[in-house]
């Protein structure tokens, strides 16, 4: 086994995240926002419903509304006295006739059933019914969606298409959410360079700022982002200290291993604590997590997969936390390994893997220097410590649309 994976001290990845769910408490205050305006915002109360949905019995069908007791053991003709289109207000409906209805408008007092038009065959003014009708048939119950009164979501949801339908539904025009996060980014190396700029001997383009940019817009996050920091304790000691001022959060990307010119780790235990560092998982060992002042800290390792990968294992679930967002664990599905992996190491392994057709196929290359697996990736496949797989055997698979957003 390489020394990497058999150093003591070693944090296992399911701790890890315990331990940053649990410091994770909510960091932002709230504000009031249109509906139209809270997609992707996290709700910061839990609204009632004023009205039932619907608010009355309503037909699901285009049809007739009538009453079961009106209709004979064989065919019967009732005459229509009424049309009821949707959005009007129906009258009672008198005994022993029916009523021309449509879908979503309001069952009339008097009757118990709706048959579809399809069913239905017209004499001149009366409608032609068959025998078989139920009561209920084709009627939508008032309340049948939403009661009154009820609680309609909880607090931490972040809003969907689907919420704010529901809560317009209600009668609701602006809702109390959570104001967005602010995340400082820093990323640290003299060898970064941004891109549109000519490389000199020994640099690299920074590529770890736009993934975190894009990760963090994402989530409906603001980002301030501080650029990169010179490899000195002064400017690292600055950089954090101003990144401390202007957000919630502080997000770095290299300098917290144990090199010379790593000196976010130091910094970091110099303007506050550093509560957790070197997590037992692969790619990403060295994740560190703290507070700089009072600011929450996440420093994250410079490899471009391995920010991408332990952002969304480890650092996403804590800013859901400080943004006051619920944090659900991601879906894990079983498939079959298309790989083999003969040597077992200690630390939790997630493989660039694609899914076909059941089975998962790993990047040709799992380096986590290599960025190619990760878009090229589909997924993530969990590799438990101090397992090996045979082709065939039952793996657990993490779609990345499952971290990603």
């Amino acid at each position: 086994m390489g020394c990497c994976d058999t150093q003591p001290g070693l944090i296992p990845f399911d701790e890890a995240l315990q331990r940053l769910l649990k410091g994770s408490d909510t960091v932002v205050d709230t504000e009031v926002v249109a509906l139209a305006d809270a997609a992707g915002r996290v709700l910061a109360e839990m609204p009632k419903a004023s009205v039932s949905v619907p608010p009355a019995d309503n037909s699901s069908m285009d049809g007739y509304a009538l009453h079961t007791s009106d209709l004979l053991s064989s065919e019967t003709a009732l005459v229509v006295s009424q049309r009821i289109p949707a959005g009007s207000a129906p009258k009672p409906l008198q005994s022993g006739t029916c009523a021309r209805i449509f879908t979503g408008a309001e069952i009339p007092e008097g009757a118990n059933a709706v048959v579809m038009q399809e069913n239905v065959r017209l004499e001149e003014d009366k409608a032609v019914f068959g025998a078989a009708v139920r009561a209920g048939e084709n009627i939508r119950r008032m309340g049948q969606d939403i009661q009154a009164g009820a609680e309609i979501l909880t607090v931490g949801t972040r809003l969907q298409p689907a919420d704010l339908g529901m809560l317009a539904s209600v009668g609701l025009s602006e809702i109390k959410v959570f104001k967005r996060l602010k995340v400082a980014i820093l990323s640290t190396g003299d060898e970064l360079v941004e891109p549109g700029l000519p490389l000199e001997s020994g640099q690299i383009y920074n590529s770890n700022r736009y993934i975190l940019t894009g990760l963090l817009h994402a989530l409906g996050m603001e980002v301030v982002d501080l650029g990169c920091v010179k490899d000195t304790r002064e400017s690292t000691l600055e950089a954090l200290k101003a990144a401390a001022d202007s957000a919630d959060a502080i997000i770095s990307t290299g300098g917290v291993s144990v090199g010379e010119e790593d000196h976010v780790k130091g910094a970091v235990e110099e303007l506050g604590s550093l509560d957790m560092w070197k997590i037992r998982i692969k790619p990403g060992k060295p994740v560190a997590y703290g507070k700089v002042i009072d600011t929450p800290f996440i420093g994250l390792p410079g490899n471009p997969t391995s920010t991408l990968i332990t952002f969304c294992l480890l650092g996403r679930p804590c800013l859901m936390g400080l943004q006051g967002m619920n944090y659900e664990a991601p879906l894990q599905v079983p498939v079959k390994a298309g790989f083999e992996r003969k040597r077992a190491i200690q630390r939790q392994e997630y493989l660039r893997v694609r899914l076909e057709n059941g089975v998962v196929t790993p990047f040709s290359n799992q380096s986590s220097g290599v960025l190619t697996s990760a878009s090229w990736a589909n997924g993530l496949a969990v590799i438990p410590p101090e397992t090996t797989i045979a082709k065939g055997d039952p793996v657990s698979f993490i779609p990345l649309s499952e971290l990603l957003i």
